[in-house]
């Protein structure tokens, strides 16, 4: 197996400093009932990715809603060329709409965020000249507008998590993200939940890759209504992250079994 090579190790790279390692780009944005906030989402994501002057595509997925989201989407369409529409019925969960966009994904760095508009666009450029010094680009919300049992929530799932498994990032499930496509190769993602964040991270920390953080924008929600805090959300969760401690260390016995000189 072959490991995971660091960022340093990837020496000069063609792309202009500015936007890192990248040389091309897939942007999911997963929706679910996100009608009010899609449309302004992905216009301001494609406006920012063009800028960049990148060779990029972007992936939204319609999560099961049942408002117009879906519309909203096809409507822009005929006016952002590289925009695709990803679509399931019924609602497969934030986990289970990331992990399509991920599979529909075609180029060699991948962006998400959610279509609610609570993040600034204009943060992917810095986000993406992170990628000279990491393989995943963590954001954090530097001046979080959520409620207070929202950030409650927050701080004791991170903690939960660092105690299992270390210090993955800051702000483990701050929806901005850039990562190498190749992560997924060496990082298997089954989540349909809120436990894709620490899937991905954990993971990829796990085999070498390396993370780092960056404080981005995070702005009021202005329509919509969030899940996230959604007790069964919760549960669930931390019934995952049980079950996924265990398969993470089985596939690390197994990876170093077959690979006893790679470096994991």
């Amino acid at each position: 197996m072959t490991p995971a090579t660091p960022a340093a190790a990837h020496g000069t790279s063609s792309v202009p400093p500015p936007f890192g390692r990248v040389s091309s780009l897939s942007i999911v944005i997963p929706s679910y009932n996100e009608e009010a906030s899609v449309g302004a989402t992905v216009r301001g994501i494609s406006s920012a990715v063009r800028a960049t002057g990148l060779p990029h595509e972007i992936v939204a997925v319609n999560d099961g809603s049942r408002d117009g989201t879906g519309a909203a989407i096809r409507a822009l369409m005929p006016e952002i060329a590289e925009l695709r529409l990803v679509e399931h019925h019924p609602n497969r969960g934030y986990g289970g709409a990331l992990r399509a966009g991920f599979d529909a994904a075609r180029f060699e760095w991948i962006a998400f965020l959610p279509g609610d508009n609570q993040f600034d666009p204009a943060d992917l450029h810095r986000l993406l000249a992170e990628t000279r010094r990491a393989d995943i680009v963590s954001g954090y919300r530097a001046d979080r507008q959520d409620a207070l049992v929202r950030k409650a929530n927050a701080f004791g799932w991170n903690l939960v998590v660092g105690l299992l498994f270390g210090r993955l990032c800051r702000d483990l499930d701050c929806g901005f993200k850039v990562f190498r496509h190749a992560v997924l190769d060496r990082v298997t993602i089954t989540s349909s939940g809120a436990m894709i964040d620490t899937e991905l991270l954990a993971g990829a920390r796990a085999r070498g890759f390396v993370i780092a953080d960056l404080a981005v924008t995070h702005l009021p929600r202005r329509g919509g209504h969030p899940t996230g805090a959604n007790p069964g959300v919760i549960l669930r969760a931390f019934r995952d992250l049980a079950r996924f401690r265990v398969r993470l260390w089985r596939e690390l016995q197994g990876e170093r079994r077959s690979a006893p000189n790679a470096r994991l």
